[in-house]
């Protein structure tokens, strides 16, 4: 029985270290053929994977979203899986909402949902020549907590969820199945380089869970590669939390 994902071609956005690394490389283990965009060493990363492609993308651009669309068709011959995980996170400083600078607001809110916006639109005039396709939004399980201090990253990692609900029901029609997948607490590579945010996160992230260990960024693999999968073939618009049972939803 082949892979999964034999044939298919898939975009990791961020994909170069931290989760996104995790889900490129569940990904071309199910067969699919792996571009991964990065800011920073996509080509590096890329070159671990079979037939990897990187391609350094800012997902805020509107002109890099276009030509990472055109790259991936040129260099794979179509688009059938985008995973929109890049975001900023870990180098973030925890504040009160008050003492957030309007311009890091601003960027925040570019990078981890503007983005979105800008890849699908590159991306989803692809699929439809493919005759569909799958996109998997990766949120946050904070804004089914509430965390506080870092109101910026939990308003954009909601508005993903929305984002995802809404573009399922204009894409459903064109067989591109839309999903999101919400993490809980991730040792990735960020956020262990971010002792505040491990300071402050870990140690009652691990205590409110029903599995109680640390989330690694391995952990995400498995709901990310159902969903670009044959066997999320009548799901979309949902969101999975992974978070070891902090959240129930």
């Amino acid at each position: 029985m082949p892979p999964a994902l034999a044939g298919k071609v898939a975009i990791v956005t961020g994909g170069a270290q931290g989760i996104g690394r995790a889900i490129a490389a569940g990904l071309a283990a199910e067969g699919a053929r792996v571009v991964i965009a990065d800011l920073r060493r996509a080509e590096e990363a890329a070159a671990e994977l079979p037939e990897g492609v990187g391609l350094t993308v800012d997902v805020a651009s509107e002109e890099d979203t276009v030509r990472m669309a055109e790259e991936a068709v040129e260099r794979c011959g179509g688009i059938d899986v985008l995973v929109n995980n890049a975001g900023l996170y870990a180098s973030l400083a925890m504040r009160p909402f008050t003492e957030i600078p309007l311009e890091e607001w601003r960027r925040v809110m570019d990078v981890n949902v503007a983005s979105m916006f800008l890849t699908c639109r590159a991306v989803v005039p692809r699929m439809r020549e493919r005759g569909g396709g799958r996109i998997v939004n990766i949120s946050s399980g904070t804004p089914f907590r509430g965390v506080p201090l870092l109101l910026h990253y939990v308003t954009s990692k909601g508005a993903i969820v929305a984002f995802t609900r809404a573009l399922a029901k204009e894409l459903g029609a064109d067989g591109v199945l839309v999903n999101c997948v919400a993490p809980g607490f991730t040792l990735s590579d960020g956020v262990r380089e971010n002792p505040q945010v491990i300071e402050q996160l870990r140690d009652v992230s691990v205590s409110a869970r029903t599995i109680r260990r640390d989330q690694q960024p391995e952990d995400v693999v498995g709901a990310v590669v159902y969903l670009a999968g044959p066997g999320s073939s009548f799901v979309t618009g949902q969101t999975i939390v992974i978070d070891g049972g902090q959240t129930f939803h």
